[in-house]
């Protein structure tokens, strides 16, 4: 069985979000056997894809696990998966994932960028408690939304680039903090060069301190930006010691994300389920 490793959101090895991802044939292996290969693979998810009979809803079944677990929507697996499919001639024009969050699809336009189309994300204004602020460190806190009804996290405006650029987070203390991970932002402090707004995400309670680029935290980042800048069309640079960038478009209901990928690994899975 074949194993890519694709960087995601980035056009360079080595930067953006590495993601695992299998092609799979007939159905499913056992959920233990998913979540073991997840595991060995330790990133921050892997993604598993079924094509499906022609004629439904989707045209591949897509499922992500971390080192820890299945989640129920991942954007940087899911545009590395379509990235695969694409390159090796599996499909042509848009792609239909079905997955535990609905139907997703991918696109990979003329230049080569592939634009996903994802829910967006419902943003809940919510009291900044100050066990949050002491979790990441300290820093002044401008506001706090929850997305629970969504991707289930808790989105922390801060002050500048520079706070989140050099946050030292207690990740024990933010496994308590959410249903699924915090993500921080803040404008762009030069947006000259070539990005809005910048972010990080933590996602312990999943086995992942810092996911360095989280496609489906921009379906909350978009609204919240969007509302701030006056704009439906931006790009967000996330990530610490390892970034990516994401262009978002905000149409209503549904966020597009756009951003390249490239295959780093292309291996053999020695092991069967």
């Amino acid at each position: 069985m074949r194993i890519r490793i694709v960087d995601a959101f980035t056009d360079r090895p080595f930067h953006g979000n590495p993601a695992g991802v299998l092609l799979l044939d007939g159905a499913f292996p056992p959920d233990a056997w998913l979540q073991q290969v997840a595991a060995e693979v330790n990133l921050s998810e892997t993604a598993f894809a079924l094509p499906l009979p022609p004629g439904g809803d989707a045209d591949w079944a897509l499922r992500w696990f971390t080192p820890a677990g299945e989640v129920d929507m991942c954007g940087h697996a899911t545009l590395a998966t379509a990235h695969v499919l694409h390159e090796h001639g599996l499909a042509e024009g848009p792609v239909r994932f079905g997955a535990r969050c609905g139907i997703l699809t991918a696109e990979i336009g003329e230049d080569g960028a592939i634009t996903l189309d994802f829910p967006t994300s419902s943003l809940t204004p919510v009291e900044p408690a100050p066990e949050v602020a002491e979790a990441l460190g300290g820093p002044a806190v401008l506001s706090v939304h929850d997305t629970a009804a969504h991707i289930g996290d808790l989105l922390v405006e801060l002050a500048d680039e520079r706070t989140v650029r050099e946050l030292a987070p207690d990740l024990a203390a933010l496994r308590e903090r959410s249903r699924r991970g915090v993500i921080v932002t803040a404008p762009a402090e030069d947006p000259s060069r070539g990005y809005d707004f910048v972010s990080r995400g933590f996602f312990p309670l999943h086995g992942i301190d810092e996911d360095p680029v989280t496609g489906s935290a921009h379906t909350a980042l978009a609204p919240f930006w969007g509302a701030r800048l006056g704009r439906t069309r931006m790009t967000g640079l996330q990530g610490g010691a390892r970034q990516g960038l994401v262009r978002v478009t905000l149409a209503g209901e549904r966020t597009q994300l756009t951003g390249r990928a490239v295959t780093v690994i292309d291996g053999e899975l020695l092991t069967t389920p």
